[in-house]
């Protein structure tokens, strides 16, 4: 459901000049970029050039031609697609992009008075595109009316946009400067949000609805050639690993609060299992276990040694719920770090060195492949890093498998029902107890697997790195993103490991603008930036294409054609 600040007498007199109003600020914005922005040219990449845009300036013509397509969609009034929607969503992270912006040239240069004249277009621009999206006309987006498209034409559209967003993870990488990348940031933001919220991410989603192994299947190709993209930046690949560990991590985490509803603030605990394993068998100097066998073996080991202590934990604790359980798992997490503090030989087994850890892990050697040298393919070289994440990207695969084949059986299901009420559950049959355990012994395993590649890619584990805060960016990935979902935890995994990297100069206000985002978060999608749409109804009751949007894949399900059926029947599919 829409939120407007106009009253309905206002759009009814000024509703038709909103597409020329929408026009008037792409062209604005558009206009912007070939205008000067500083007067200093040693800010934000020179924007003091004229007629020659580069960088942000590039980023606001962008805004303007996002603009002029919406207005003219305004004009055109397609039945399946909302522009005013998108207009909204554009004009108002326009609003805050050119904001920042001046606000940046008047901090770096030390005035107001050095912001040139482009700034100022292009604030009028983004006023004028908030200005036509509300005074824009109600338009209820009829999903029926999505157009057929060819296989071939569909598959042709997935390549290309996984092609685009291959572009794009690249050129964010790229980006060292904070302001430059937070500017970026948000025109992705506000450019992804114009376009996806006309009704046309609704629609993209339909088409990968319809052509779900050729998504899968470039969505992968994306992962696997984007090494191929940092000409061997180990600054890069090193952010690039960091985030599947705790995108894979987050996913084992997903079973236990997304799908059986378990609020665990100890999670960290378990991947730090699999860490102290693995650094115990291998051949470092400061291993404390003289057995060396096959990493393959030793990935077992720990991934089964997480789940034991997940049953272990689990067994007393799940009896409780709700806070107890919480307070519970927060802990053992710190029974965990505390526990691997002593066990240095004196106040107790010498096992991890105590706080000291276990340093010069050796690089991972398999079937003679050495992780920790560069091999060049293609003329393109690939050092230790990009070695890494190509296995964490067969782990993040097998635990994204592991998941879905979770979620979508009667175990699942079982899960869902404990996480919606579990009395309720527990009064049809489920073995609520059972299904508890076994989310929280297969999230373990799944922790401890990428904690044992995660030891020898750091080189190094020590109890400082297993910490509660730790567990608690874990919970916010899945939250931020949409428990129960996988994409959803992978979006917010990718986040809060990424933004910390490349916004290193606000790192002591880290925290504070992380909890910022969480409230603003809660207070406008609750459900998470990329939810499941059922669970997505569960928040928005109200919104009624969202509803038509779940009968139409119901009827897609059953095979039948929602174009070639009549309202009632879509009432009944409901």
């Amino acid at each position: 459901m829409s939120r407007r600040i106009l009253p309905d007498s206002v759009r009814a007199t000024h509703g038709p000049k909103a597409p020329w109003l929408a026009l008037a600020g792409g062209i604005l914005f558009l206009l912007s970029g070939l205008l000067s922005w500083s007067y200093d040219d040693r800010i934000l990449g020179d924007l003091s050039i004229r007629f020659y845009p580069a960088g942000i300036q590039l980023y606001a013509m962008l805004f303007g031609v996002i603009g002029v397509i919406l207005a003219v969609l305004l004009l055109r009034r397609p039945p399946w697609l909302s522009p005013a929607r998108g207009l909204r969503i554009l004009g108002t992270t326009g609003i805050v992009f050119v904001v920042w912006i001046i606000a940046s040239v008047a901090y770096q240069s030390g005035g107001l008075i050095n912001a040139n004249e482009g700034g100022w277009v292009a604030l009028v621009g983004a006023v004028l595109l908030t200005l036509a999206g509300h005074l824009s006309p109600e338009v209820d987006i009829d999903v029926r009316r999505w157009p057929r498209l060819s296989s071939t034409l569909e598959i042709v559209i997935i390549v290309v946009l996984m092609a685009i967003l291959l572009f794009t993870v690249a050129y964010t990488l790229d980006i060292q400067d904070g302001v430059i990348f937070a500017s970026f940031l948000i025109a992705l933001i506000g450019l992804a949000g114009g376009l996806l919220g006309t009704g046309f991410g609704g629609y993209l989603g339909f088409i990968g609805a319809n052509n779900r192994r050729p998504l899968l299947l470039a969505a992968f190709l994306v992962a696997f050639l984007f090494p191929f993209t940092q000409d061997g930046s180990d600054a890069n690949m090193s952010i690039a690993t960091q985030v599947l560990i705790f995108a894979t991590t987050a996913l084992g985490l997903n079973i236990v609060v997304g799908l059986a509803g378990l609020l665990d603030l100890g999670y960290i605990a378990f991947l730090g299992t699999g860490a102290y394993v693995a650094a115990m068998l291998s051949s470092s100097g400061f291993a404390t276990i003289g057995w060396k066998p096959p990493f393959v073996v030793v990935m077992l080991i720990g991934a089964a040694t997480a789940a034991t202590f997940g049953l272990i934990i689990g067994s007393p604790t799940l009896r409780v719920s709700g806070d107890y359980l919480a307070i519970v798992t927060l802990g053992f997490g710190e029974i965990f770090r505390l526990a691997m503090f002593n066990l240095d030989g004196n106040n107790g087994p010498d096992l991890t060195n105590g706080p000291n850890g276990i340093p010069a892990i050796p690089d991972l050697e398999l079937l003679g492949f050495d992780f920790g040298e560069v091999h060049t393919v293609a003329g393109i070289p690939l050092g230790r890093f990009s070695n890494y994440y190509f296995v964490l990207l067969l782990l993040l695969m097998f635990v994204m498998l592991v998941f879905t084949r979770l979620n979508n059986s009667r175990i699942g299901r079982g899960w869902v029902a404990i996480r919606e009420d579990e009395r309720a559950a527990e009064a049809m049959g489920v073995n609520t107890f059972g299904l508890k355990l076994l989310a929280f012994s297969v999230g373990a395993f799944l922790a401890g697997l990428a904690g044992t590649i995660k030891a020898h890619q750091d080189t190094s584990v020590s109890p400082d790195q297993y910490v509660f805060l730790e567990s608690a960016f874990l919970l916010s990935a899945v939250v931020l993103g949409g428990m129960g979902t996988v994409v959803g935890v992978l979006v917010g995994a990718t986040i809060l490991k990424l933004l910390p990297e490349k916004l290193r100069e606000v790192n002591d206000y880290r925290l504070l603008v992380f909890g910022l985002l969480l409230v603003v978060m809660m207070r406008f999608r609750p459900e998470g930036l990329v939810p499941s749409k059922r669970r997505q109804l569960e928040f928005h009751e109200e919104d009624q294409e969202l509803s038509e949007l779940l009968q139409a894949e119901h009827l897609q399900a059953e095979h039948l054609d929602p174009e070639q059926l009549e309202p009632e029947h879509l009432q009944g599919a409901k």
